[in-house]
């Protein structure tokens, strides 16, 4: 690494946020009776309206509806405010670089939900800009949503740095010529950088000359 760099994009579930996958289907289940059991798993595995609402094809409150849920803002904001864990290194981190850097959110996510996230745990102020699955209608690993957001932050691929912790979502990442870092909550097998903590990824951009 050199000083080219300009820019770290973030993915937000098994980064910033340490679930990886999220909480959300077993939150389901745990909030509805085993009757609802068979639905669930249609609505989930067959008809896909997780998938669906992370691509923006509904808004989270009818999404969440379509489950069963009666009071959607309200379990929207219990799901992401007991249910998920920000990382507790990630402010101290974010504090330290996001001046030297510009920041970039890349999620794959309900629109609704990683507005929410980011109000709720203060992070607005350091993304210069945020690219949503749900709000650009394209997720990762599809090249499209990488292509979006070079465009929109208005950089070339050779001054950012991409931070995921998915090795498919670091390969399309690669072959546009963005620099890629995995961070390892999953120990997936990676032959390129790879960081396990935001103090790790603090070493490595601190040897950037």
């Amino acid at each position: 690494m050199n000083k080219k760099f300009t820019t770290i994009i973030f993915d937000m579930y098994g980064v910033i946020i340490e679930e990886s996958k999220g909480n959300f289907i077993p939150y389901t289940y745990n909030h509805f009776d085993e009757s609802h059991y068979e639905r669930l798993i249609r609505q989930f595995k067959q008809e896909k309206l997780f998938t669906k609402a992370g691509n923006g094809d509904f808004g989270s409150d009818e999404f969440l509806s379509m489950l069963g849920y009666e009071n959607p803002q309200f379990y929207m904001k219990d799901y992401i405010e007991n249910h998920l864990t920000l990382d507790s290194q990630f402010i101290e981190f974010a504090e330290k670089y996001y001046k030297q850097f510009d920041f970039v959110l890349l999620s794959n996510d309900v629109s609704e939900w990683s507005a929410y996230i980011t109000e709720f745990h203060n992070l607005d102020k350091y993304f210069k800009c945020k690219i949503v699955s749900g709000d650009v209608k394209c997720r990762k690993p599809d090249k499209c949503i990488y292509e979006i957001t070079l465009e929109r932050i208005n950089k070339k691929a050779e001054e950012c740095i991409f931070v995921d912790n998915s090795v498919k979502n670091l390969k399309i990442a690669d072959e546009l010529n963005i620099s890629t870092i995995l961070f390892n909550r999953d120990n997936e097998e990676y032959n390129g950088k790879i960081v396990n903590s935001f103090d790790e990824l603090d070493v490595m951009l601190a040897n950037i000359k």
